[in-house]
């Protein structure tokens, strides 16, 4: 029980579910022979899985502190290595669509706006600045007030962004709307438990 407890924990768990992405990501491409429609596909993929791993991590803490039990202590334990899966997952993200810049100039040009340049390059800003962080040694050299306020805006910024980059396409196609649920869910969460928490003591006088 411990080896199985372990290789689903910290660094073994980030190795295992970004190598399962690369692989899935290979497979989906490898269904249409590489081409457009196969890199289409992975963009898609990979930005659901983004989500996924995104609502884990951004979760983790108030699911942990409003309902304690096996699962949600898992995942609290866990929050920093699937936040960094969920950049290796926006990593593979970035590459499809790189890739489907290079084979279809048109249609990526097509799909693209001067706002998803702007917007989607400070939402891989905050991905970067917060993988960066993510660890010990530099998380103790940023401080922790500086650690949390960095986090806490990333946090809800690629909230807003996920949020905005789904919802814009329940016109076209209505289902998207379901993306939102996880996203609504995270916030609302975090909300409970922000309001939920006791408010700290004021000093009192010597």
């Amino acid at each position: 029980m411990p080896m199985r407890r372990n290789w689903f924990e910290g660094w073994r768990l980030f190795a295992l579910l970004t190598l399962t992405l690369i692989v899935l990501s290979i497979w989906i491409a490898g269904m249409r022979q590489f081409e457009v429609e196969g890199v289409r596909m992975v963009i898609r993929f990979t930005a659901r899985t983004s989500l996924l791993f995104f609502c884990l991590a951004f979760s983790a803490a108030s699911l942990a502190y409003l309902r304690p039990n096996a699962w949600t202590r898992w995942q609290r334990r866990n929050r920093r290595y699937l936040g960094v899966t969920f950049a290796a997952s926006h990593a593979i993200h970035a590459v499809a669509i790189v890739w489907f810049a290079s084979i279809d100039p048109a249609g990526f040009a097509g799909a693209t706006s001067a706002a998803s340049y702007i917007f989607g390059g400070i939402g891989y800003g905050f991905i970067i600045a917060l993988t960066a962080t993510s660890f010990d040694r530099t998380a103790a050299m940023l401080g922790p007030r500086a650690w949390r306020v960095l986090h806490l805006t990333g946090g809800y910024y690629l909230l807003l962004q996920f949020t905005v980059s789904f919802g814009k396409r329940i016109p076209e196609m209505p289902l998207y709307a379901l993306f939102l649920i996880p996203l609504a869910a995270v916030f609302a969460l975090r909300m409970v438990s922000m309001a939920s928490r006791p408010a700290p003591r004021p000093a009192q006088a010597a």
